[in-house]
């Protein structure tokens, strides 16, 4: 596990400082990563440059939105990119702006797979992934018009294209570091490319990655091995959530499957004589809607001995996330159940969510409907800070646009 300061008699806050491998942080707070859609045409803009600002803090960990390592990744609107050279030069700018408020930030690398439609793929392909089974009705995908549609079937990777796959991650953790970000994040999870090989209701393959567990794990460490190869595991992040049914991301034995890849990230780590920067977990109770979906996931007793389980398995600094409340996280850091708490929805509507968390502040609602739209402002940046109110963090930001322009 990383170190806090914390004496032996005292225990962790979600205040205190805590040593993140090389990376020394003074809370453990963490901006999670959320999909925002304000990246026009794929590449950040400076909204993007804005709203990252607002939320970092002095020794403050960020994670940003997934960040599509290949034009076959999207499956939202306006989402960036890390793998052509103007991206890499647009994130510059956000690193760097976040940096000057002595924040670390981290890039989350993302390919979406199934999760997918024609309209975001390049020539109008169907999107790619471990099946040709599609997501089922039950869920819909958002379009670029703003309706939502039906999620097509996909098309299954031939055993000899998953090679160039992690080659493109490998590219996207190289063109990260390039444009100065401390690390990146591995999304394996949600129901996205690396967990559609991940969990059994899903890969139905017959190779050498399907069928039993160690083939179904082998994509993501051949991806974390390649990318920690390429920019050291200490830079290196990995997320997963074994128990989450999020786009019909279901396994039969979700305890099994976390162990499993506990158990090869901690012989990475051994191996390279060096621990990746953190393992990051979503806690069952997260779905998209924002709430539980009933009838797949277990007790809430369940999930919390499962993440228990997996906290104490990994040897490294273990991240928690989804539907934390203040008092969650506290209890999370506190109890040893995690060293670090990332929060998604709360920090969209409170900027400034560390500080009202440390002074028991009340916090702003966020909007769900402005989630995922591209206005540079409106649900974006003009979230009052404490001390504010909406109509001065709306001239605020109405000025900053302004500026921008």
């Amino acid at each position: 596990m990383g170190s806090s300061a914390s004496s032996p008699d005292q225990r962790p806050s979600l205040f205190s400082p805590y040593q993140m491998g090389r990376f020394r942080l003074s809370h453990r707070v963490v901006l999670a990563p959320m999909t925002r859609c304000r990246a026009l045409n794929s590449i950040p803009q400076p909204a993007n440059v804005e709203y990252y600002v607002q939320r970092a803090t002095e020794g403050g960990f960020l994670i940003t939105e997934g960040t599509m390592i290949s034009p076959t990744a999207a499956g939202f609107p306006h989402v960036p990119g890390i793998y052509t050279q103007e991206q890499i030069d647009a994130w510059k700018r956000v690193v760097d702006a976040v940096h000057a408020k002595g924040s670390i930030i981290f890039c989350q690398l993302w390919h979406v797979g199934r999760a997918s439609h024609p309209v975001y793929q390049p020539n109008g392909n169907v999107p790619i992934s471990s099946t040709g089974k599609p997501i089922s009705a039950r869920w819909r995908i958002l379009m670029p018009d703003g309706s939502h549609g039906i999620y097509p079937n996909p098309r299954r990777l031939a055993t000899s294209e998953i090679s160039e796959i992690v080659q493109h991650y490998r590219q996207a953790a190289i063109n990260a570091i390039e444009a100065g970000f401390d690390g990146i994040e591995i999304h394996g999870a949600h129901g996205y490319l690396i967990d559609q090989f991940l969990k059994d209701g899903i890969n139905d393959r017959s190779d050498a990655y399907g069928g039993a567990l160690s083939n179904r794990i082998r994509f993501l460490i051949e991806v974390v091995r390649s990318v920690s190869a390429a920019i050291r595991p200490g830079r290196v992040a990995v997320r997963v959530s074994p128990a989450i049914d999020h786009l019909d991301a279901y396994d039969s034995d979700p305890a099994g499957l976390g162990r499993a890849v506990i158990e090869q990230l901690n012989a990475i780590q051994r191996e390279a004589g060096e621990r990746l920067a953190y393992l990051h977990v979503t806690q069952p109770r997260y779905t998209a809607y924002g709430q539980t979906e009933s009838g797949r996931q277990g007790s809430e007793e369940e999930e919390n001995r499962l993440m228990r389980t997996m906290r104490d398995a990994y040897e490294g600094t273990f991240m928690c996330s989804g539907g934390y409340t203040r008092e969650l996280g506290v209890e999370a850091v506190a109890t040893g159940a995690a060293d670090l708490v990332s929060y998604g929805r709360l920090f969209i509507s409170n900027p400034d969510l560390m500080v009202r968390f440390k002074e028991g502040a009340s916090l702003n609602r966020y909007v769900r409907s402005t989630f995922y739209t591209q206005d540079p402002v409106v649900g974006y940046t003009d979230y009052p800070f404490l001390g504010q109110t909406q109509a001065q963090a709306q001239a605020r930001a109405q000025a900053q646009a302004r500026a921008r322009l």
